[in-house]
C-alpha cells in the first residue's frame, strides 16, 4: 500500500457500515479519501475519530446524494479543485428494498437502479475521466459487489436487488475490456461479500426488526473489516496484476 500514500481515493457510502471502514482503513494506510453521503455529519465524526487515532492520511467528507447527477458532478468538479483528481474509486453505496417482482413498488425498484447501477456507473465515468486528463495510468475503480450478483437466493424480497447487482457483475467486467482498449492499465475489480454484519439488514427490513437480526444470527457472518481488507488487498496487488472479482462468504454460508 506504500505506493498509495498521498493520493486521493473515492469512497462512496462512506458514512456507516463497509463503505466507513474502507475509508478508515485507507486513512490508516496514508491516503486522502473523500468520503461521500447524504448524512455528511457521521463521516465527520469519523474524520475527527481518524484524525485522534493519528492515522497518517485524511478523511474529507463531502455531501452528496448520489440519486442526483448534478451533485455527483459537482463532487467531482470539487475535488478536482481541492485536490486535483481521483486515483482510486471506490463504489461502495448500495442499497435494498423489500420489493417483489409480483407485487414491488416501482418507486423501490427506480431508487435500487439509481445507486447500484446509475450512480456508480456515473462515479466510474467522471474517475475514469479524471485519471485520464492527469495521465494517471495506474488508478484502481473497485465496485464493492454482492454474492446476490452471482446467484438468485430463494428470497422475493431481494430478487430485483440481485438484478442490479448482477448488473455491477457486467459493468465491472465490460469496465476491464474497455479499459483494456483505451490501452490504459488503470485496474478495475468486482469484491462480492455475501452476509455481512452492518445496517444493511436493519435497512431493509426496518419495518421487521425481528427478520433483520434473524439474518446475523444463523451463523457468524462476515464483519465489514473483512471486505475493507480484501480492498487493501486489491490495491496491493503489483501492477501487472488485475484481480477481476472477490467473491467471499461466511464459512457457515450455505447459499
Amino acid at each position: 500500500m506504500d505506493r498509495w500514500r498521498g493520493r486521493v481515493a473515492l469512497v462512496t457510502g462512506a458514512s456507516v457500515g463497509i463503505g466507513a471502514t474502507i475509508a478508515k482503513e485507507l486513512v490508516r494506510y496514508g491516503m486522502k479519501v473523500v468520503g461521500c453521503a447524504r448524512d455528511v455529519e457521521k463521516i465527520q465524526k469519523l474524520a475527527a475519530e481518524c484524525q485522534s487515532a493519528g492515522h497518517s492520511g485524511v478523511l474529507v467528507p463531502f455531501k452528496c446524494d448520489l440519486t442526483n447527477e448534478e451533485e455527483i458532478l459537482s463532487m467531482f468538479s470539487a475535488i478536482k479543485a481541492q485536490h486535483k483528481g481521483v486515483d482510486v474509486c471506490i463504489n461502495n453505496a448500495g442499497l435494498a428494498h423489500p420489493e417483489s417482482l409480483l407485487n414491488g413498488k416501482t418507486s423501490g425498484w427506480k431508487n435500487m437502479l439509481d445507486v447500484n447501477v446509475l450512480a456508480l456507473s456515473i462515479c466510474t465515468r467522471e474517475a475514469y475521466q479524471s485519471m485520464k486528463e492527469r495521465n494517471v495510468d495506474d488508478g484502481h475503480i473497485i465496485n464493492i459487489n454482492s454474492m446476490s450478483g452471482h446467484r438468485i437466493v430463494h428470497s422475493a424480497d431481494v430478487h430485483f436487488y440481485s438484478s442490479t447487482k448482477y448488473a455491477v457483475t457486467a459493468l465491472t467486467e465490460g469496465l476491464r475490456q474497455e479499459l483494456r482498449e483505451a490501452n490504459t492499465h488503470i485496474r478495475a475489480t468486482c469484491i462480492s461479500p455475501g452476509v455481512v454484519e452492518t445496517e444493511f439488514g436493519p435497512r431493509l427490513y426496518k419495518d421487521n426488526p425481528d427478520k433483520a437480526a434473524a439474518s446475523y444470527t444463523k451463523f457468524k457472518p462476515l464483519e465489514a473489516i473483512d471486505v475493507a481488507n480484501s480492498v487493501t488487498y486489491v490495491l496491493s496487488a503489483p501492477p501487472h496484476v488485475q484481480i477481476g472479482d472477490v467473491q467471499m462468504r461466511p464459512v457457515e454460508q450455505l447459499s
